[in-house]
C-alpha cells in the first residue's frame, strides 16, 4: 500500500488534522446527529487505538480516516445495537466487549474511486483481529439510497443486480469481501432541528408542515412548522464480516 497507516495514538498530530475531515465528505444535515454529536469527539479521544488515518507522506496529505468502536454483541440479529445511535452507549459501558463495529470509512473526495473503501474495511478487520474479535459489524449507510428516498430500506437492501450482488455500490463493496447483510435498520440515526436549521442544512424551503424529500436525504424529513421542528431518521443496513 502506498499510504502510511497510523492510529490516532501513533500520530496524534495527524488525528488533530483529520478532525474536520468529515466536513469534506458528509452532507451538512448529516453532521447534526442528536446522539452522534454527543459521543463522536469522545470516541476519538477515548479510543485512539481504534481510529486510524491513511497518510500520503510525500505529499503531506491526509487521504482517509477509519473509525471503529468495540461493543458487546451476542452474535444474534436481535442482539445488534439499536441502530447507529445505539452503538455508543454499550461501547462506552462496562460490559465486556466482544465485537468491533465499523463507525465510518471517510475518504477525501480527491481519492475516492480508487479502491480505498475496500482497503479501509480490510484495515478495520485487521484492528478486530488484533484485539481478538471474531466479527466486524457495521450499520452501513447505502451510498445510492438518496436516489430512492421513498423506497423503504427493507426493500432497497434486498435489491440485487443480474450477478446477484447488491444493487447499492457500498453494500456491494461489503458483499464482495464477504460481508453478510443481517437486517435493515429504518431508524438508525436520529437528526432533529428547528425548521430554520433544516432549511439551512438542506438549502431548501419547507413552507408547510409535512414529509419532504430533500437533497442527499436517504429518507423523508418530517417538518412540523407549529412545533418548529424537523425530524429525520437515517436508515442503515447491518452487515457482518467474519474476521
Amino acid at each position: 500500500m502506498k499510504y502510511g497507516v497510523f492510529t490516532h495514538a501513533d500520530r496524534p498530530d495527524l488525528a488533530e488534522r483529520a478532525a474536520e475531515l468529515g466536513d469534506e465528505i458528509w452532507p451538512e444535515y448529516n453532521r447534526h446527529g442528536d446522539v452522534v454529536n454527543q459521543w463522536w469527539h469522545r470516541m476519538r479521544v477515548d479510543f485512539p487505538d481504534l481510529q486510524f488515518v491513511l497518510y500520503d507522506e510525500e505529499a503531506d496529505e491526509l487521504v482517509a480516516e477509519g473509525h471503529t468502536l468495540a461493543v458487546p454483541w451476542d452474535g444474534t440479529v436481535d442482539g445488534l445495537p439499536g441502530g447507529f445511535d445505539g452503538i455508543f452507549e454499550p461501547a462506552f459501558g462496562p460490559e465486556r466487549k466482544s465485537t468491533l463495529c465499523a463507525m465510518a470509512a471517510e475518504i477525501r473526495p480527491a481519492y475516492q474511486g480508487g479502491g480505498l473503501a475496500t482497503e479501509l474495511l480490510s484495515l478495520m478487520r485487521d484492528v478486530a483481529a488484533r484485539y481478538g474479535f471474531g466479527d466486524l459489524i457495521a450499520a452501513v449507510r447505502p451510498s445510492w439510497k438518496d436516489r430512492y428516498p421513498l423506497v423503504p430500506i427493507e426493500q432497497y437492501a434486498a435489491w440485487t443486480r443480474a450477478d446477484a450482488l447488491p444493487f447499492d455500490p457500498w453494500l456491494r463493496v461489503h458483499a464482495r469481501i464477504g460481508g453478510e447483510a443481517l437486517k435493515a435498520e429504518p431508524e438508525s440515526l436520529r437528526i432533529s432541528g428547528t425548521v430554520e436549521e433544516w432549511e439551512s442544512w438542506t438549502k431548501m424551503a419547507f413552507p408547510v408542515s409535512g414529509e419532504y424529500v430533500f437533497p442527499q436525504g436517504l429518507a423523508l424529513v418530517s417538518i412540523d412548522r407549529d412545533a418548529d421542528r424537523g425530524l429525520y431518521f437515517e436508515p442503515n443496513v447491518w452487515v457482518r464480516h467474519r474476521v
